[in-house]
């Protein structure tokens, strides 16, 4: 599985409030189970806003290694 489905996991895990905001590692590794240990605790800090790669910033670091989502859900 890629990165993007990885993300839109956690979007839809915020989503249907099986991950509450903020969030760490070990809660996304809760409601996102199945991927690479490693995974959970790279990625979200790897696409956080002003991570130094410029990598996509679709999480926003709320203290330390706690963090929400940068973009607001649609209402369904």
């Amino acid at each position: 599985m890629s990165m993007k489905a990885f993300a839109s996991e956690i979007y839809a895990a915020v989503q249907s409030g099986r991950l509450a905001q903020p969030f760490d590692a070990a809660m996304v590794r809760r409601a996102c189970p199945g991927w690479a240990e490693g995974t959970y605790h790279t990625f979200i800090g790897k696409h956080a806003v002003g991570n130094p790669d410029s990598n996509t910033a679709l999480f926003v670091r709320v203290s330390r290694g706690q963090y929400r989502l940068n973009a607001p859900l649609a209402k369904a």
